[in-house]
């Protein structure tokens, strides 16, 4: 009797980009971040946001009104993680420049620190939770030749 391979976890991914999509990662960067940081099925949106929109956001849900780098918004975490994730660029883009950070490793880890957080992950209920979080953000990025965000 022949083995098979278990089949991989299955990603619906949509991406809802901003007109011109200046300073953006690709669609398949974007697939890739999102597959390297969650192991399970998944069903995500992805939508990059400028900075008015991440600001009423951030608003709305957080109650803070300035505009963050990214906000996680987890519907379903279990055997299927479903979510979205709204990722400010300008944000992403000051902090990147004022933190001498490429661009696109900053991007990837944002994505990677936000599907986190659609898993339950959560660095702000104590230093132990934060510690665990940092490192398996970590720990992904390095798989993907990313440098340690945190140094």
């Amino acid at each position: 009797m022949a083995t098979t391979a278990p089949a991989k976890p299955e990603l619906t991914l949509s991406i809802q980009y901003p007109g011109g999509k200046v300073d953006v990662p690709t669609r398949a960067q974007v697939r890739r971040w999102v597959k390297a940081a969650c192991p399970l099925p998944a069903e995500v949106t992805v939508r990059f946001v400028d900075a008015d929109e991440g600001r009423q956001l951030n608003h709305d849900y957080r109650g803070k009104d300035y505009a963050t780098n990214v906000l996680s918004f987890p519907y379903e975490a279990g055997e299927i993680i479903i979510g979205d994730l709204v990722i400010c660029t300008a944000v992403v883009l000051r902090e990147a420049d004022e933190q001498g950070k490429a661009l696109e490793a900053h991007h990837a880890h944002l994505i990677v620190h936000g599907m986190l957080h659609l898993q339950g992950y959560d660095h702000e209920t104590g230093a132990r939770d934060a510690k665990k979080m940092e490192a398996r953000e970590r720990e992904i990025l390095a798989a993907l030749d990313y440098p340690d965000p945190y140094q």
